[in-house]
């Protein structure tokens, strides 16, 4: 286990430029069903200034771990918007790691020397932060574990667990 993060790997992060064509490549990996939130308005800060950016996110699981999809869909700077000058296609963005004690990991990456260039969620009750690390992904995730975010997590894990194939995309409300 790291010194400086708070947990295992436990979802992989990507930007697509596609939400619903990245799910049905997903889906033909066995990866399903997809819980989806659309049009999602989102403030946060980025590289130090306050912005808002609209997303759409889809989340699923493959065993233990969860994959999440996300779509920028507005031009505003963003983590997202610079990731796809580099990578038009989109692809692998981010390791997130769930924190008990978001505080203390906020103090150990910090600490550690870890830019921070993305953070925001305090207003949405669920807090996380987009680190640049010094290895291994582009950015790393970390995301405060509460209540309903552990029990959302648990669900997505069970339904993809229980899964039949039936209704692969399930519309959540913004």
């Amino acid at each position: 286990m790291s010194e400086v993060l708070p947990s295992e790997v436990r979802q992989l992060g990507y930007v697509v430029t596609d939400l619903d064509g990245a799910m049905a490549d997903w889906l033909k990996m066995g990866v399903g069903p997809w819980f989806v939130i659309r049009n999602l308005p989102q403030r946060v800060t980025y590289r130090g200034e306050s912005c808002e950016v609209k997303l759409s996110l889809a989340l699923s699981n493959s065993g233990d771990l969860q994959v999440e999809l996300i779509q920028q869909l507005d031009d505003t700077p963003s983590i997202f918007t610079e990731f796809l000058a580099g990578a038009a296609a989109g692809g692998f963005h981010q390791l997130a790691y769930w924190a008990d004690d978001f505080d203390a990991a906020m103090a150990k990456l910090t600490g550690a020397g870890w830019p921070l260039v993305w953070s925001g969620g305090g207003d949405e009750g669920v807090r996380f932060a987009y680190f640049e690390p010094p290895t291994g992904a582009s950015i790393v995730e970390i995301m405060e574990l509460t209540e309903a975010s552990a029990g959302m997590a648990e669900y997505v894990r069970a339904q993809a667990a229980a899964w039949d194939g039936r209704d692969p995309v399930r519309e959540l409300g913004g």
